[in-house]
């Protein structure tokens, strides 16, 4: 059973006075906000605004609980008062689980990059794709330099026998296969968008305003792949040093927790846009192109740089102040 702590509790009036609260976040600016029945209105409430209304200090209970809400909210839909808060913000644990095959990826590399410090080679595992990784751990070969490897690692940190080794790259391996999933499901589909995108930009031979947008569409989807990938490579490179990862496991756990999160919110930030696109081959009607200008409107403030963002919403030749969104 949840202990107390680990439930959404609020006991200011306000939270009841009209129902059943209903906390999200808002689908134009992600602000996180309140859902209320007013007869047969709803009212959405930010909840800033609500604190500042009805006097909810940031230190008390109530005030502490929003925060938390607020922060849950990067990890789950909605949230009401009474339902359990995502792990994430409690214990620094995922609330949802990798596949199999991605703890056997991540296992995999940590046994490459345990190799490769060995020989000293210049190859990262990183570089090999997780078809090849798996196929690698299973050749005679290897599987001997990898013992001959563990053997060395144990002298090299001090740990007691092969098995405290072994021990720790599964543990390690366990908190990467996070990283995994998160390669297949969000910077593998990313990259399969921009390709689908360039290849109908590519062969558009329509009006000057629909080709404008398919430019805007793929320069921006070519942004956001850069930026997931060069995410992956710093996981990579960082845990990639194995040695110093294994001695510096609670730092590194935290490195990974951090960026795990971090992706895991951009996943949910791109799952509808990226679930619409799936199916989709070619441009051929008014829904399609209403797609197109959708996944306009979901990368434009997320990857325009400031200077494009502000500039996208002048008026009167001034620009207004929009920062950019963040997962």
């Amino acid at each position: 059973m949840d202990s107390p702590s680990d439930l959404c509790v609020l006991t200011h009036p306000v939270f009841s006075r009209f129902g059943p609260a209903l906390f999200q976040r808002d689908e134009t600016d992600r602000e996180a906000v309140m859902i209320v029945s007013l007869g047969d209105k709803t009212a959405v409430i930010p909840l800033r605004s609500l604190q500042r209304e009805f006097s909810i200090e940031a230190d008390s209970a109530d005030g502490r609980m929003l925060d938390l809400i607020s922060a849950a909210l990067d990890f789950v839909s909605q949230i009401r008062v009474g339902d359990p808060l995502p792990t994430e913000i409690l214990s620094g644990d995922a609330s949802w689980a990798p596949e199999p095959v991605h703890v056997e990826i991540a296992s995999a590399r940590l046994r490459v990059a345990l190799v490769t410090w060995l020989s000293g080679s210049a190859e990262a595992a990183h570089a090999r794709a997780p078809g090849d990784l798996l196929a690698l751990v299973e050749d005679p070969a290897f599987r001997a330099r990898v013992q001959e490897a563990f053997a060395r690692a144990a002298a090299e940190l001090g740990m007691p026998s092969v098995a405290a080794v072994i021990e720790a790259i599964e543990t390690f391996a366990k908190e990467l296969a996070y990283v995994e999933a998160l390669r297949a499901r969000l910077l593998a589909p990313v990259q399969r968008l921009l390709r689908k995108i360039s290849d109908i930009q590519s062969r558009w031979r329509g009006d000057t305003t629909h080709g404008e947008t398919l430019t805007q569409v793929q320069r921006l989807t070519h942004r956001a792949v850069r930026q997931l990938t060069a995410r992956f490579a710093e996981i990579d490179a960082q845990t990639g040093e194995i040695i110093a990862a294994l001695r510096n496991d609670e730092s590194q756990r935290g490195f990974i927790r951090a960026n795990r999160d971090w992706l895991y919110r951009a996943l949910r930030g791109w799952e509808p846009i990226l679930a619409l696109w799936a199916d989709i081959s070619e441009i051929k009607d008014r829904d399609l192109w209403a797609l197109i200008e959708r996944t306009y409107r979901f990368l434009a403030p997320r990857y325009m740089t400031v200077t494009e963002w502000t500039s996208q919403h002048q008026t009167g030749g001034r620009n207004k102040n929009h920062a950019q969104m963040v997962w």
